[in-house]
């Protein structure tokens, strides 16, 4: 989406058109999914979740000043608000402990056969701490440049590439003994 497309979006939204809203919504339904996806593990909370973050990007869109793209304000509240759930869910008691947190349930089997590639590596990324696994969501399937996602995590663009560099090797460490090869990230 171009930005004059999202304003006039943005523009029709703040006149109560309700079209205009379920639009939006339709737009950017992936992208809030994909951020909830990598930090709530369960199906139940995800749609709650989900659905809180529209209401508060309807909420809070008047606000909205174009400073950034759509997309990436989006993404940030998307961000923030499912961070402030995992910590509602008393699931860590430090904000250390936010990395540690790792996909619950026994370990992944290999389902390299069973299922197709894209969710073997994707049950593999939720292993991945939070952050590792939002930068690698944010990176690669949104395709964020870096300002955008040091926009969405407030963190230096120094703090997003090592964090993106972590990850990939992590993920690269986990798969590698699964699948019985070298990987080339």
């Amino acid at each position: 989406m171009d930005k004059m497309e999202d304003k006039i979006l943005v523009e029709r939204v703040l006149k109560g058109e309700r079209d205009a809203f379920r639009e939006l919504i339709r737009r950017y339904q992936r992208l809030v999914e994909h951020m909830v996806a990598r930090l709530i593990d369960d199906d139940r909370d995800r749609e709650e979740v989900a659905q809180d973050i529209f209401v508060k990007v309807y909420q809070k869109l008047a606000d909205f000043n174009f400073e950034s793209k759509l997309s990436t304000w989006i993404a940030t509240i998307a961000y923030r608000h499912s961070i402030n759930a995992l910590k509602k869910s008393q699931r860590f008691k430090n904000e250390d402990d936010i990395d540690k947190i790792k996909f619950e349930g026994s370990a992944v089997e290999n389902t390299y056969e069973k299922e197709d590639y894209a969710k073997f590596i994707n049950k593999w990324i939720a292993l991945l701490p939070v952050r590792y696994r939002t930068i690698l969501t944010l990176y690669h399937l949104e395709e964020m440049s870096y300002p955008e996602i040091m926009e969405v995590m407030e963190m230096p663009e120094g703090t997003v590439k090592n964090y993106l560099f972590r990850a990939r090797r992590k993920l690269k460490e986990l798969l590698e003994p699964q699948l019985n090869k070298e990987i080339v990230l």
